[in-house]
């Protein structure tokens, strides 16, 4: 069977793929790129199935910060730069902020990030109780002490703006490959391609895991062990019965409760457990719900005790367990394998930047961010993003 040769390839087509696939071709118009998608209805994909939710505030880590500013401004000039035959995408950007409430206990540590992102150029604003009561006076702020607010924050399309790269990218010559490979291939210790699950094969001179969730399982093939693993996140849209006057910003309760508002008066909410399941499984569950989610919700949002559960799903965080940051950049003991994973829940918002940084990097640019702290190194050593002692 006849073998293609690209000079990138890369498994998986989603946010992260595609974003990369996009910037490479942007960058080099004479790159052979191959992007390897197992299902390009992108119904499991996390890209499609999270809350889609673009923020700059409240991370722990500045790079995090520095890479949502990056994608912020890639968003600027989106639909126009992602024209195809002068048709620009739709992504629907709506700005209804993004609220992170904090308690006593939180309370150091949300303002020594948000200091930190101050002096980074965040627009981001501190609110005591009583402003926050004034803004959205549906919330009871019981133990609440104040809040981060991103104004300009908010959410989009996630579905367009994966099909705008895809399509921008296939406009450009990329090629995308309804397959899945099963197995990487290396000779000595260099990555050389992809073993496909339809059989034939495919060379490439730098292979880039985009396998998001998957990730782990791919880099086995080669005998890498990332920390990577799939973890099942639910989330429900309820219609409640009181409507809030204007959209309620995404907002996170100390307690892990999150919720905010969603087209034709519906609510979107959910919560990470401990618990969720280590799992490629897609099982939503009403109990979790009716046990879990609407108590808290009824307490946080007393308006919300009436309500219609209108759907729920489930979707895939591609946790990194070391220190649940990004995974970017070659790995050390293999020659021609790149990795861009472990986003943990941030894939969504950091695929436009960080496909443009690993494109900058493997086009031999100069790149816009530095993102060395997200080193895979750290990964051979066990060391976790922001632990001294460990570079």
């Amino acid at each position: 069977m006849h073998t293609m040769t690209y000079d990138v390839l890369i498994v998986g087509g989603g946010i992260m793929g595609s974003s990369l696939a996009y910037h490479l071709k942007f960058f080099d118009p004479r790159l052979r790129v191959g992007v390897v998608e197992k299902d390009p209805t992108y119904a499991r994909s996390s890209t499609t199935l999270s809350a889609a939710n673009l923020r700059t505030v409240a991370f722990s880590l500045n790079e995090n910060f520095l890479i949502a500013r990056q994608t912020f401004k890639l968003l600027e000039t989106f639909e126009q730069d992602m024209a195809v035959d002068g048709t620009p995408p739709k992504i629907y950007f709506r700005a209804e902020g993004n609220l992170f409430l904090t308690d006593a206990a939180g309370l150091e540590a949300a303002r020594r990030i948000f200091t930190a992102q101050k002096g980074l150029g965040s627009n981001a604003e501190w609110l005591p109780p009583e402003e926050i009561r004034r803004r959205w006076p549906l919330f009871n702020l019981e133990g609440v002490v104040g809040g981060t607010f991103g104004p300009t924050d908010g959410h989009l399309d996630a579905y367009g703006l994966l099909m705008a790269y895809k399509s921008k990218a296939r406009s450009l010559g990329a090629d995308y490959l309804k397959d899945e490979v099963a197995a990487l291939t290396k000779e000595g210790r260099r990555v050389t391609g992809g073993r496909l699950a339809s059989g034939g094969t495919l060379s490439a001179a730098a292979m880039v895991n985009c396998a998001g969730a998957w990730a782990g399982e791919l880099a086995k093939t080669v005998g890498v062990n990332l920390p990577v693993v799939p973890v099942r996140r639910q989330i429900f849209a309820v219609d409640p019965e009181t409507k809030p006057e204007r959209p309620l910003p995404l907002t996170f309760h100390p307690s892990g409760l999150y919720l905010r508002s969603e087209a034709g008066g519906l609510i979107l909410c959910g919560k990470s457990l401990a618990e969720d399941p280590v799992a490629f499984d897609f099982n939503w569950e009403r109990e979790r719900f009716m046990d879990v989610i609407w108590p808290e919700l009824a307490a946080f949002v007393p308006a919300f005790e009436s309500l219609k559960l209108v759907r729920g799903w489930a979707g895939l965080y591609e946790e990194n367990t070391l220190d649940h940051n990004a995974v970017i950049g070659p790995w050390p003991d293999l020659e021609g394998f790149f990795l861009c994973n472990g986003f943990s829940g941030h894939g969504l918002m950091q695929g436009p930047a960080v496909g443009q940084h690993l494109a900058e990097r493997l086009t031999g640019r100069a790149p816009t961010l530095d993102l060395a702290v997200f080193s895979p190194e750290r990964i051979v050593r066990n060391c976790p993003v922001g632990e001294t002692g460990c570079f």
